[in-house]
């Protein structure tokens, strides 16, 4: 990675559980040993502020979708499992 990637979480209020999300990244990815821009806002703020990636609960999905939002989006089945943010994660940073 040639910048630090920003990394977007986001719920609908954008005060609780996207908190909570950007603990659990940032936990992740100190174990990984990786630097990035962390950060968390409600939906539609999520949609005019830049990212590289985006993570979110899966049950905001339908909403994500109703937005042209070319920003990958990661939809997490539980928003603080270091495991589940691990393995999609990951992945998705590596080829930015």
């Amino acid at each position: 990675m040639a910048k630090k990637p920003e990394i977007l979480m986001v719920c609908g209020a954008g005060l609780g559980s996207s908190f909570a999300c950007e603990m659990s990244v940032e936990d992740v990815l100190k174990e990984e040993n990786i630097e990035a821009k962390l950060s968390h806002c409600d939906i539609s703020t999520a949609t005019s502020t830049p990212a590289d990636v985006i993570l979110t609960g899966a049950n905001f999905e339908s909403q994500f979708k109703q937005y042209d939002i070319q920003t990958p989006i990661i939809y997490l089945k539980r928003m603080v499992d270091k495991n589940e943010i691990r393995e999609k994660l990951l992945p998705e940073l590596e080829k930015l």
